[in-house]
């Protein structure tokens, strides 16, 4: 075996030599105020879960209505900044100014708008029994038609036709139970965009002083990424929606302006959403003729061009890059948690979550060294 030496870990002060000083690794033992604060604490985070818990759909219409006044805090922002000579407009009358905008456009999506739509909601339920069969039996002209059971296709869709049919009436009177909960969040968010800054730089004070600017500079940044998203994404939906209506109805496609709104609504998803309404829109087109549905699927061909090309680099540029399926799995998470209403915020939250991540847990590389 060979001899290992031992270290002489002694060290010299003038002269005198000294042990070092050992620390003591024995188990400390633990104060009964310490036992009784771990208790206290662990009770109050299982008070606090429970009461959150029990506070649920409260805190969901406060969540709504904050993140609603984040989105909307810039644009009223923007209102103020206007001069006419000498005078501007305060806080109060900007938001009074973006609320008169708002119904004016609800407004006019009610009384020119829904009218349409709903005619051609009715006038889908009515001959949707009788144009099946019309649209099975060309069906059954196409190739390899016999294999994809396309006989029991009819019946299928009436199924889902009365099924549907069903859902919606029987939901009605939950869509009338919200109606409550829609004012409440209205007018809290009122409220947060008039006080939105007291209650922020409040929250600010309850992070240590040290972290208060970064996470500041990074709520800033979340806030402007999320309004310049929603309404650049609202902007694409729109046109869209305005495009495939005009185009849908110089095609003398059936409910044209039914699916005119759904291809703007559905535009929220990237790709899946509009591959879905356009198919629709196409299966609609064939029934009349063939020529219908080549010429939907040219005009939406010719869209993606011109929107990939020249409208989403122009107006989503400085908004978050949310990935499709980012979008997606939100969506889904949103409708599962709080049914519309969390869809609807639930971009806005992705948004706000991947600015987060981005500042505080994604590791950057480096830039490579210039030669």
């Amino acid at each position: 075996m060979g001899f290992r030496p031992r270290l002489n870990l002694c060290i010299q002060y003038d002269g005198v030599t000294q042990e070092p000083a050992i620390p003591d690794t024995t188990t400390t033992e633990l104060k009964p105020s310490t036992i009784r604060g771990h208790i206290l604490f662990v009770f109050a985070v299982l008070l606090t879960l429970a009461l959150a818990w029990r506070l649920l759909r409260v805190l969901e219409i406060v969540y709504v209505s904050a993140l609603f006044a984040v989105v909307l805090t810039p644009v009223v922002d923007h209102i103020m900044r206007l001069r006419i000579r000498r005078w501007h407009p305060s806080r109060i009358i900007a938001i009074v100014a973006l609320l008169i905008t708002v119904f004016a456009a609800l407004a006019v999506f009610f009384i020119i708008g829904l009218p349409p739509v709903i005619r051609d909601i009715q006038h889908f339920a009515a001959d949707l029994p009788a144009r099946i069969p019309s649209l099975v039996a060309k069906l059954k002209h196409l190739p390899l038609a016999d294999k994809f059971g396309v006989d029991n296709l009819a019946q299928r869709a009436e199924t889902l036709a009365s099924s549907t049919a069903q859902y919606l009436f029987n939901s009605a009177p939950k869509w009338l139970g919200h109606l409550f909960d829609l004012l409440t969040a209205f007018v809290l968010c009122i409220y947060f965009m008039l006080e939105g800054d007291d209650a922020y730089h409040y929250f600010l004070s309850l992070v240590p002083i040290a972290a208060r600017p970064r996470l500041d500079r990074t709520l800033l940044t979340a806030e402007q990424r999320m309004s310049k998203w929603l309404i650049g994404q609202a902007s694409l939906m729109l046109i869209l929606g305005v495009c495939s209506t005009i185009a849908f109805g110089l095609l003398h496609v059936r409910y044209f302006v039914l699916l005119g709104v759904l291809m703007g609504l559905f535009n929220i998803v990237p790709v899946a959403g509009g591959i879905i309404t356009i198919l629709l829109a196409a299966g609609i087109a064939a029934v009349d003729s063939w020529e219908k549905m080549v010429g939907v699927l040219v005009f939406y061909a010719v869209y993606i061009q011109v929107e990939n090309g020249f409208l989403t680099p122009r107006i989503m540029k400085s908004s978050v890059d949310l990935m499709g399926l980012t979008v997606l799995i939100s969506l889904l998470i949103g409708t599962a948690l709080a049914g519309v209403v969390g869809a609807l915020v639930a971009i806005p939250t992705a948004a706000l979550i991947a600015v987060l991540l981005d500042e505080y847990l994604v590791q950057k590389d480096e830039p490579a060294p210039t030669q």
